[in-house]
């Protein structure tokens, strides 16, 4: 048996990524290494149809393709029978079947899969970042973040890190305490992107309370004492005016409650929106 040089076309609206793994799988279902793949990506008009046809033509060959738009997807097909070249719709069976199910047509978007993976991956890259920056751990976070939080221990400014980073904002946040300065860095960020966070003492020195519990250590600690969480509260009031910062009050409010005056801050000073 004499294995014939063969060529696979994939051609598709999106990147054809889909396409041509089928086409690797199917081929290797063949003993023959004697077959080439060409994948032409982001085609949506005729004229490219037309180019990628002529050429295959000159040897034997196959087209698959993975278009949703019934336009293009007819006029592949319609190539393929004047050329007599076979081609293979990889869209329109499932579409159909899903179509049936449902009960109302497909979007017939192209594209939609890879739109969804950027943002998956934006997702991952700002959970990344909140936790490689939290809890002031390295001020070079402050430059690069979308959102810097500010506050004293137990403002909830991890938990809102973590919730942010899942609406695609990179977020760092920074501990406010006495005895140490605060970060150059924040100084020269954008006023509009510093968020101050602050809560009433009683409801921080219960939150701290349960912190030393859960570390087994006693609750006379300065941690949790009441005239301490003042003075804090105090000075990182006063860095928040030095800041020109917006500041929130965080006692009585859920972290989604909070989450979302960020998001309507920042959606008013920078048209920044959320993607789901």
């Amino acid at each position: 048996m004499v294995d014939k040089q063969i060529t696979i076309y994939v051609i598709s609206d999106s990147i054809g990524e889909t396409g041509e793994l089928i086409a690797r799988a199917a081929i290797r279902q063949f003993v023959s290494n004697k077959y080439e793949i060409r994948r032409y990506p982001y085609i949506q008009n005729e004229e490219q149809i037309k180019e990628i046809f002529s050429d295959a033509k000159n040897g034997n060959s196959l087209v698959l393709y993975t278009t949703v738009s019934e336009k293009t997807r007819d006029y592949i097909h319609m190539q393929g029978i004047e050329s007599n070249i076979p081609t293979i719709d990889i869209m329109t069976p499932p579409l159909k079947a899903l179509e049936k199910i449902l009960g109302y047509p497909p979007k017939r978007e192209s594209g939609i899969i890879r739109r969804l993976d950027e943002n998956y991956f934006r997702k991952v890259e700002a959970v990344e970042f909140a936790v490689k920056y939290d809890d002031g751990k390295d001020t070079r976070g402050i430059k690069k973040a979308d959102i810097c939080l500010v506050g004293v221990s137990r403002t909830s400014k991890t938990p809102l890190s973590m919730y942010l980073a899942h609406k695609n904002f990179k977020v760092a946040n920074v501990p406010l305490v006495p005895e140490v300065l605060p970060p150059d860095e924040l100084f020269q960020k954008d006023k509009r992107r510093v968020i101050g966070l602050v809560a009433d003492p009683y409801k921080l020195n219960e939150i701290r309370q349960e912190r030393l519990k859960t570390l087994g250590l006693n609750f006379t600690a300065n941690y949790a004492n009441v005239d301490r969480i003042n003075a804090e509260l105090e000075y990182s009031r006063d860095i928040m005016k030095k800041l020109g910062c917006i500041v929130i009050d965080v006692s009585n409010s859920a972290i989604e409650e909070t989450a979302g005056i960020i998001i309507d801050h920042m959606t008013k000073n920078f048209g920044e929106r959320i993607l789901l």
